[in-house]
């Protein structure tokens, strides 16, 4: 076997795994509490805007 394949297989650092995973975590708990604490009025609007951004015709 060779060695060099052996160290190529092997994947990341588990230091260099975490950074992705912990920001897909803040991403996540960001996006579940500003949708939380998000008025109904300005959830609206943002899905408003989206529909009209991705040229969805919504009225």
């Amino acid at each position: 076997m060779n060695v060099n394949h052996a160290a190529q297989t092997r994947g990341l650092p588990r230091a260099e795994s975490l950074v992705p995973a912990l920001v897909a975590a803040l991403l996540g708990v960001f996006l579940l509490y500003g949708s939380g604490f998000a008025s109904a009025n300005a959830l609206h609007e943002a899905a408003h805007d989206s529909r009209h951004a991705f040229s969805f015709p919504c009225h």
